[in-house]
């Protein structure tokens, strides 16, 4: 397949768009307009560097409401397009994009449309390019793509055909199915865009809220395999316009890009074993299949000083297993099979913070294959011959993801060389249930492309929740059983250095076996609860009609509390220990969710704690 991408994805100048496009591996590149007038540089220049990075340009775009005109206008038009087919030939490109028509055109009458079209092919042949006509989804006259189609027939020329773009066809939620049927040699090229699913006017919705292939809610599996069932062979390119994007380092959106583009390579090659038919020409690229995740096989947490993480886990119950044979900075804590990595490795940063997060696989080498295969970026690591191989790579938050085996009980290899080698007996903590991890809101599409793609995990229906300090939105990600349970909450603009600061940390949750009996256990042994308000407890009651002794035992033991039709939730965190802090849960049922409800009460608490007010906080 050859990859391309619009200009208009990336932030920076044009010259660092083709550097960062370059070295994320994509085949060619896109030229927005805008891009190229603002460069200080000739278009001779511009292609040359295209050759030497060895990329070519794939597009010039975009024409604009050129046809269904009247006489005077399109005749300036063709002079205006005359000088921009010149322009083309200095840059190289040969493929122009034509936008229908959205705000000049007077004359709905498709041979008008269809001649006018003529008349700019036969011009553009003078100078070998080629038009792909494209239906936008706001188009006045032509806004879709058979109809885009019909025209084309009209005109009848060989440089004459369409542009695909996913989002002008999803976003009107038109069949796809009718894409098969397509005369491949009539579709010259293809853009791709998701989208997340919103109640927005659709040029609104087009022009702030695309995202890469695989990180919103449209099908473009679906929409690409019929493509290739049609035959279409040509490039597939990524046009995304996303505020977000064209704010964040080009390298890093580049790279998320190109991952899509693997994603869907190897979606698509499965789509068509699942719908076999039409005649697909475009070689595909499969990845290794998804490696089952089946667990948590640890959370690693990281701090140049540690004691005090040391000590919440020592009031939680948790036991330290040893230090690592080899690595003297590094400490095994252990309850049941939750288990954390205590890193004392020097860092820029202090204070204990999530870093990273072990998972069980039967073949962690394939699993890593996946990973790198995907664009992740490897964890160097130092091992002696007979330590366990981890495979690493890092997240787009830069968490380090491990692949671990485990035997017959559940154990892993490596721990052994804590010298851990007992098992529990009877533990009311048996396992990590969920991890948090805060997002940059400028990488939070990646990170959830990147979870969904390496390890299989699927996008839940997502939550907003009002905090002291804005907005915060969480997507919960699972995989089927719900064995790994990931939530990524994303950090608002302007927030993201007060992160630093404990504004939002990450946390990770452990499954109890009895809450109220841990509970007591971990204030016994001093643990410093996070304060819950009275008001909660009050409400608590009302909401769900709650016997009152059970009401004054969660508060006793600070407990908060959630239900619905499946079951009930019940859960309890620590305070904050640097930039993470702990959370306890039982699940009663089939409840499956997250306590969301609870999730204001606990970012207000902790803000409250952050600032000095503890004041209002019941037995705690």
């Amino acid at each position: 397949m050859k990859t391309s991408i619009a200009t208009v994805c990336l932030s920076g100048s044009l010259e660092d768009k083709l550097h960062a496009c370059a070295l994320a591996g994509f085949d060619a590149v896109e030229i927005f307009e805008q891009d190229l007038i603002v460069s200080p540089h000739s278009p001779e220049r511009i292609r040359d560097l295209a050759a030497r990075l060895g990329i070519s340009l794939s597009l010039y775009q975009p024409l604009r409401d050129l046809e269904g005109v009247e006489p005077d206008l399109f005749a300036r038009n063709l002079r205006y397009a005359e000088g921009k087919f010149g322009l083309m030939r200095r840059l190289g490109i040969t493929t122009v994009l034509v936008c229908s028509n959205v705000a000049t055109a007077t004359i709905d009458d498709d041979t008008v449309i269809a001649g006018q079209l003529r008349e700019l092919g036969l011009l553009a042949e003078r100078y070998d390019v080629r038009i792909a006509y494209e239906a936008l989804a706001w188009g006045r006259y032509v806004n879709d793509f058979e109809h885009a189609q019909r025209i084309v027939d009209e005109v009848d020329l060989p440089n004459v055909g369409q542009c695909l773009d996913s989002f002008h066809i999803l976003s009107r939620d038109w069949a796809v199915e009718p894409l098969a049927s397509l005369p491949a040699e009539k579709i010259f090229f293809v853009q791709l865009a998701d989208a997340p699913i919103m109640e927005l006017d659709v040029l609104s919705w087009s022009r702030h809220y695309r995202v890469f292939p695989g990180e919103g809610g449209f099908d473009l599996v679906s929409f690409f395999g019929h493509l290739l069932a049609a035959g279409y062979d040509g490039p597939v390119s990524l046009e995304i316009f996303n505020d977000t994007f064209r704010q964040a380092e080009p390298f890093r959106t580049a790279v998320d890009g190109m991952r899509s583009l693997v994603w869907l390579q190897d979606a698509a090659s499965r789509w068509l074993e699942e719908h076999p038919g039409g005649s697909p020409r475009m070689k595909l690229q499969a990845l290794p299949p998804i490696e089952p995740v089946t667990g948590f096989n640890f959370v690693e947490v990281r701090a140049d000083d540690s004691h005090q993480a040391r000590d919440v886990l020592a009031k939680l119950g948790f036991e330290n297993r040893g230090r690592h044979r080899t690595k003297e900075h590094v400490e095994l804590w252990r309850q049941g099979h939750a288990r954390i990595i205590v890193n004392e490795q020097p860092t820029s940063d202090r204070e204990p913070a999530v870093a990273g997060l072990g998972f069980d696989v039967e073949h962690p080498l394939r699993a890593a294959s996946r990973a790198l295969r995907l664009r992740a970026e490897e964890v160097p690591r130092r091992q002696a011959l007979d330590e366990e191989v981890l495979r690493a790579v890092r997240a787009p938050d830069f968490t380090e993801v491990f692949f671990s085996r485990v035997d017959e009980s559940g154990a892993p290899p490596w721990s052994v060389e804590f010298g851990d080698e007992e098992a529990d007996a009877g533990a009311l903590l048996t396992a990590i249930d969920h991890v948090n991890l805060a997002q940059p809101w400028q990488h939070f599409h990646e990170a959830v492309l990147f979870y969904e793609s390496v390890l299989g995990l699927t996008p839940r229906q997502g939550l907003e929740v009002a905090a002291p300090l804005g907005l915060i939105r969480s997507q919960p990600l699972e995989n089927d059983p719900a064995a790994v349970r990931l939530a990524l909450n994303v950090i608002p603009a302007g927030h993201e250095g007060e992160a630093e600061n404990l504004v939002y940390p990450q946390h990770v949750a452990f499954s109890c076996s009895d809450i109220v009996a841990f509970a007591a256990e971990c204030e016994a042994r001093g643990l410093e609860f996070l304060p819950i308000p009275e008001n909660y407890y009050d409400d608590l009651g009302l909401r769900f009609d709650l016997d009152a002794e059970f009401v004054r035992e969660l508060r006793e033991h600070h407990l908060l509390f959630d239900r619905d039709e499946s079951g009930e939730f019940l859960h309890f965190y620590t305070a904050a220990v640097g930039k993470v802090f702990f959370e306890i849960v039982q699940r009663r049922g089939s409840y499956d969710g997250y306590g969301a409800p609870n999730a204001a009460v606990r970012l207000s608490a902790q803000h409250r704690v952050r600032r000095g007010h503890t004041h209002g906080g019941g037995a705690a």
